[in-house]
Parts: C-alpha cells; structure tokens; sequence
C-alpha cells in the first residue's frame, strides 16, 4: 500500500515545471530582542558557558548560533497533517521537530542537578550545559510548541532498527531518533504545496533551553544530502529525486523595519525563479562545494579600502547577520567608526551612518546597502556582522539575510551553483 501511494504522489506531482511557494513571517531576533530588552549580556555569558561544557563527540553545525534567525515558514508532517512553524535554513541539511515525548526528563535525575554535582556524577553531561544555560532553573524548552505525535499519522513509518540523531548548535543540541513520513511544504491552510512522501526527519525528544520562549518549532534544514547529519536525504533533495519538483529554489526575503513580528516577510519558490518579486538573473556562480551553498568571494571593498585576498563564502539563510573575517569586521567598523562591544557582542554605530560593502562575486559586483546592514535597537545601533575568526576551516564568510534581502538568491541543486538577481 505504501508504495502504491508513493507512485501515486509522484505520477500526481510531475507536473512540468510546478512552482510551489511558502511565504516567511518575520519575527524579530533573540539576539535583537535582548539587546533592545537589556537581557542580552547575561545570555551572553552563560551561552559561552554553555559552549564550553557541551560534549565536543556531537556532530555540528558550525555555522549556525539561531540566536540570529528572523524568518519562520511552515511545513506539515504526517496524515492528517501536524503543521510546525520552522527555520528554513540553507545552512544546513536535516529537518527536526518535537516528537511527542519531548520532555526534559533526562536531566531530572538528581545527579544532574545544576552545579558541580551535574559537572561531576551526572550521566548524561549535555544537562550542565543546559542548566547553565536555563540560569540553573531546569524548564521544559518543549513546552508550548508543536508536537509531532506519529500516533495519529495513517502515513507515519517506523524504522525498522531505531537510529538515534544528535546535532549540536552553539546555543544547544536537539537529540531524538528517525522517523519516516509525508512531508509538505507549507501550511495545512496553503494551497498548491509540495508534497514529499518518505521523507526521513528527527523526531527530537530532548531541545536546549536556547528554544524556550519562542516561536521556532523545529529546523528545515535545505543543504546538500553530504552535510546531513546520520547521512539522510534532506526533504527537498528528496523531492528532487522523485522528480517531484526541479532541483531549484530561490528566496526572496523583504526588507521590514526593524521591530516588524508577525508580518509577511518574503517567500521560498521551490522550483524555479520567482518572477513576481525577483528581477532577471545577474549571474550564477559555480559551487566551490555541494554540502553548504558555498562559492568564492574574489573582492571585499568599502568606499575606503578594497581587499582582494578571495574566500569561501555560504549563502544562509538562517542567519540574520553577515559572518566576516576578523579583518575585514575591523574595515567594516572603520568606514563608520563603530565601536566594538564585547558586552552585546555586536559593533555600536551612529543610527545615521551611511555604510554600503561592495562584494564580486565570479565577474559581478553586488552591492549591500546600509538599510540593510543596520539595525536600530532603540537606544543604539549596529552593524548587523559578527566576526568568524581569522581563519580555520570551513566557510570564511556567511552570506546571512543582509546580503539576501538585498539580493534573491536562487539555489540550483542540479547544476550546484547558485544565481543572484535584484529585487523588483
């Protein structure tokens, strides 16, 4: 029976050239939030914490802090649906929600309790970092959130042999086990949607504290197959496999003002280029590596200062800052004498600053502009960059929502390389 709905989805959807749209709702940053809130440099502190006492064998998304995510879409999983309001996140390849038995029951074992008891008899060493995180109070980050309960989905297949999954952020790890089952990409009350069945997703039981208090109910993740943790098939790949939809998709994120929740904030077409809010193509850049949206920045300039060194650079989508070299972070706040505090984590500038960066990529040059590049917090403002680092491996730079508001991006996982036209 499964396999005859399977050949019955796939001879539904090969519609030639299908365009499926899910629109983005904006919501406002944890980082933004705090800062605006004043509540930033104590997170600030016991996030740093937190990353010191995380166990270093759990595979992870370097890139990725969701502390800086401002965009959410919905997807469904299961029959009849269970809707999640979700990152859809190019920087990285696993989709994960809260299963059911989403507890913090792991961590109520006396032995973990907050402090050094936790640090030296708890069995399980990723609740230290999750009371630190929590200010020592254990709570239940699942609370409030959607659940995906495989009890009530007709469609929901097992595993034949269970297989665990774990995956660290720098603000926590999402851990759990593998499930199989339809999943469509945006909400149950949007039409026209794709529809990928089989599709392998994380049922997580255990979430950090980081997800606590906010609308995020589980990562999309829309990478290549190769950064998938456990080596599943991301759901859209999936699709593509089943000739379901074209291996494309581009996005479009509207630029709002700063305080702006709730609101319509751009849109993911799966599929194709989105004609009604992008422009013509600019140009396509081939990838320098198929796991990440990762290709090669040749110049970085400012109106003072150019520099010609080139880097790996990833378009990402989860990110709502730009990721810089240390280098190039200390240009950036030249050009407008911001100042860098450590306490916020962010580089203080005059609401007034005019800073536009100039990045060629392949034989174009893309400018960003400062309505885009900074962010007023109510008593100040910052440039919306952090600094990576001065090297290492991996990506030197993240292309986070800066750079895609001002440019769509328009992802080809077929032909692995990645197109950029200007908004209409």
């Amino acid at each position: 029976m499964r396999q005859i709905l399977l050949l019955l989805a796939v001879a539904a959807f090969v519609l030639g050239g299908a365009i499926f749209k899910v629109p983005l709702r904006r919501i406002e940053s944890i980082r933004k939030r705090m800062i605006r809130e004043g509540t930033w440099t104590d997170y600030w502190k016991k996030y740093n914490n937190m990353r010191s006492l995380l166990p270093q064998d759990i595979p992870s998304q370097k890139v990725h802090d969701y502390y800086d995510n401002e965009y959410l879409g919905n997807i469904t999983i299961g029959t009849p649906e269970q809707n999640f309001m979700v990152v859809l996140d190019t920087g990285s390849a696993n989709l994960w929600v809260p299963d059911r038995d989403c507890l913090y029951a792991a961590c109520n074992d006396p032995k973990c309790a907050a402090g050094l008891v936790c640090k030296v008899f708890c069995p399980k060493q990723r609740c230290c970092a999750m009371h630190a995180a929590a200010n020592d109070e254990p709570s239940n980050p699942c609370e409030g959130k959607s659940y995906f309960d495989w009890k009530k989905s007709t469609t929901y297949v097992a595993l034949e042999k269970r297989i665990d999954f774990e995956i660290s952020y720098g603000t926590g790890s999402a851990r759990g086990f593998l499930g199989n089952d339809t999943v469509k990409f945006g909400g149950a009350d949007e039409k026209n949607r794709l529809i990928v069945p089989g599709a392998m997703f994380g049922q997580a039981v255990e979430i950090a504290p980081f997800f606590a208090n906010q609308p995020t109910e589980g990562i999309l993740g829309l990478g290549f197959r190769d950064l998938a943790v456990d080596g599943v098939t991301p759901p859209f790949q999936r699709a593509a496999d089943l000739k379901l939809v074209e291996p494309v998709f581009t996005v479009y994120m509207k630029r709002l003002y700063d305080k702006a929740t709730g609101e319509y904030g751009g849109v993911f077409t799966y599929g194709g280029l989105d004609m009604e809010n992008c422009g013509k193509v600019i140009a396509y850049e081939k990838l320098t590596q198929a796991t990440y949206w990762q290709f090669r920045l040749k110049r970085f300039a400012t109106s003072a200062i150019t520099m010609k060194k080139g880097w790996e650079v990833i378009s990402d989508t989860g990110t709502s800052f730009l990721g810089v070299p240390d280098v190039v972070a200390t240009v950036m706040a030249q050009e407008v004498n911001a100042t860098e505090n450590t306490q916020y984590g962010v580089f203080i500038v005059d609401c007034k600053a005019d800073l536009n960066v100039k990045l060629t990529i392949g034989d174009h040059d893309y400018v960003i502009e400062s309505d885009n590049l900074i962010t007023d917090a109510g008593e100040f403002c910052f440039i919306n960059m952090f600094s990576m680092g001065g090297g290492g491996f991996g990506p030197e730079w993240i292309l986070g929502d800066p750079f895609i508001r001002q440019y769509c991006n328009i992802h080809d996982m077929g032909n692995k390389q990645i197109g950029f036209a200007e908004h209409k």
